[in-house]
């Protein structure tokens, strides 16, 4: 079978694998459930090309979430629920119908009011699906109920402060999120000194919230800000690490001192790096 750039190629080899007797077994044994890892996998590594800057490796990782896309329409076709067809026909609706200030009749909107308008056509969608699922129109939600539990904690964090930002519940200045983090701080101290387990891990959580807090009033996402964070963590720890092989040193016969002598030189080493560059 020869490449090809058309998607129909890749919904007839998705169904090639799936076919009994023909395919692959491993595709044949796969489920939606056991599926999810991979394709939460996908997405994450598409982050990492964006934030790598990698462009080649951005196509690559977009055609592995693309084929997510179209294994998860495919086990769905087979249990006639839907096809691929049918997931890019709901999304074209669903961009259309949230977009009346490009293809309807509201123009001229500031991007303050595109999104109020995102949050009432989306509210709207919500309630007609649960009137339709449930036969009769139902009482709205919390502003805080579709919120996916699966996000992962840090995103899920700043949408909740989001959802709540709409409503009022939301500090206007940086510098206040700034004073609540040093009052979690002290309220983790606090917690240490009582020894207590589960108020320690509370305490801690709370001051992860708020330091999501800041980094959504910075316009930051926290989860990139952390994964730049790991990185930046990563180099230095093995420029300690590649520097005592060097010497023919173990870590077991290094001092902490000097370890953080050598982090702070590899600190130092990015800071020249940089400022050459700027």
């Amino acid at each position: 079978m020869q490449p090809s750039s058309d998607i129909a190629r890749l919904i007839e080899i998705v169904a090639a694998l799936r076919t009994p007797g023909s395919g692959c077994p491993w595709d044949l044994e796969q489920t939606f459930e056991t599926i999810v890892p991979f394709t939460l996998e996908e997405a994450y590594e598409v982050v990492d090309a964006v934030q790598r800057g990698d462009l080649q490796d951005l196509r690559d990782e977009l055609g592995d979430l693309l084929l997510q896309v179209v294994f998860h329409a495919r086990m769905a076709e087979e249990q006639k629920a839907f096809d691929f067809g049918g997931v890019v026909e709901a999304i074209t609706a669903k961009m259309i119908r949230r977009h009346p200030h490009v293809f309807g009749e509201a123009k001229d909107l500031t991007p303050d009011a595109t999104k109020r308008l995102w949050a009432e056509i989306k509210a709207a969608e919500k309630a007609a699906k649960a009137a339709e699922r449930g036969g009769e129109a139902q009482a709205p939600a919390g502003v805080l109920a579709d919120v996916a539990v699966t996000l992962p904690a840090l995103t899920r964090a700043v949408k909740l402060q989001e959802k709540a930002s709409r409503v009022g519940f939301d500090w206007k200045d940086a510098k206040v999120v700034v004073a609540k983090i040093r009052e979690e701080t002290d309220e983790v101290e606090a917690a240490l000194d009582g020894g207590d387990a589960d108020a320690i891990a509370e305490e801690i959580g709370d001051l992860f919230f708020a330091v999501a807090n800041l980094a959504r009033h910075h316009g930051r996402d926290p989860e990139s800000i952390l994964r730049a964070a790991n990185a930046k963590f990563e180099r230095r720890f093995g420029f300690i690490e590649e520097t005592l092989a060097r010497r023919g040193q173990a870590f077991a016969a290094t001092s902490l001192a000097k370890m953080e002598a050598l982090w702070t030189e590899a600190k130092k080493a990015e800071e020249k790096a940089q400022s050459k560059k700027e």
